[in-house]
């Protein structure tokens, strides 16, 4: 007898074990949209992803990065944003400035964490870099102001520079800035500057087809969302014709572009996965501080350099932050 009613209450306390761990709620996982240019801004997603896993977030584990590439092509970002707003994502990470105005535009409550190279006070994004105020926050990185030094550089590794070409797209205020600070650094150093216009990457592969041997001393990239996501393709048809080229992500020179001055966009991503961690844990935007990342990387492809025929004189390269072999 007393072993039956001991069964019994062995039963009871197993289905009671079972029937509360059937009871607890599965927790959500907290999915976060995500909208880049494509190409080598796709860095910065690296990053961002990476920066998360550090934090205890590891992608399809305890968050769902729900990754829109847009090509090249920025018209997809508003309805990209507008569809992760009604899909009801807890919050929206957009890099560079036209996917985050479309962003912003497009919806209406969502929180949006930024990685962009332009001023987010004068873009209207925030209110203040101390205290944003609405639902955007995130990190601004150097992109159109250092124009003008990756020319000096240029100049510096190649003395006999005096024809350089760039290509950006007109409609895109960042790149006519960039372009005006461009064209007054290429003046004072004697330079002429030959700015070629794309407003989309099918204008961008016909003005690459229509460059011949020679006729450049060096191409200079110009801050511009579209062109970047596009960057590779520029790379290989410089390297076609021996053009040196000078960039702005060290991502890209090991992709075979000559040089860059500029800032890590993987590390961009990586310091812009706090912001992210934060409002999912419920901060709001408005109350996080904008954060201004100022580092700033040279680096060169010396196997690009054999390859077009140029010598980087070694006082330039003794400056260098990373040096492809």
């Amino acid at each position: 007898m007393m072993q039956n009613i001991f069964g019994l209450l062995m039963a009871a306390v197993l289905l009671s074990s079972v029937s509360g761990a059937v009871a607890q709620p599965t927790k959500k996982i907290a999915r976060v949209g995500v909208i880049h240019m494509g190409g080598v801004l796709g860095t910065v997603v690296d990053g961002l992803r990476a920066g998360l896993k550090n934090l205890g977030l590891e992608d399809g584990k305890q968050i769902i990065l729900d990754v829109q590439d847009l090509q090249g092509d920025a018209k997809g970002a508003e309805s990209a944003a507008r569809k992760f707003e009604q899909d009801k994502v807890k919050l929206i990470f957009t890099n560079t400035t036209p996917v985050t105005t479309a962003a912003a535009k497009a919806t209406k409550s969502v929180p949006i964490v930024f990685a962009v190279g332009t001023d987010p006070v004068a873009q209207g994004y925030a209110q203040s870099f101390g205290k944003p105020g609405g639902r955007l926050t995130g990190v601004q990185y150097l992109a159109r102001d250092l124009t003008g030094k990756r020319l000096e550089l240029l100049k510096e590794f190649i003395p006999r520079l005096h024809r350089i070409v760039t290509f950006y797209d007109p409609s895109n205020p960042v790149s006519k800035q960039g372009a005006a600070i461009g064209r007054e650094a290429a003046q004072q150093l004697k330079i002429k500057l030959v700015e070629q216009h794309a407003k989309s990457t099918a204008e961008l592969s016909t003005a690459l087809a229509n460059i011949k041997a020679r006729q450049f001393d060096a191409y200079l990239y110009i801050a511009d969302a579209m062109i970047a996501s596009q960057a590779q393709q520029i790379i290989d048809s410089a390297r076609a014709i021996k053009l040196p080229t000078m960039f702005h992500d060290q991502a890209l020179v090991a992709g075979g572009a000559l040089a860059s001055y500029g800032q890590n966009y993987f590390e961009i991503g990586r310091r812009s996965a706090m912001y992210v961690q934060k409002v999912l844990a419920g901060a709001p935007p408005g109350e996080l501080r904008v954060e201004t990342v100022e580092d700033v990387e040279l680096a060169f492809n010396l196997k690009t350099a054999k390859a077009i025929g140029l010598k980087i004189p070694p006082n330039v390269l003794a400056r260098a932050d990373r040096v492809i072999r």
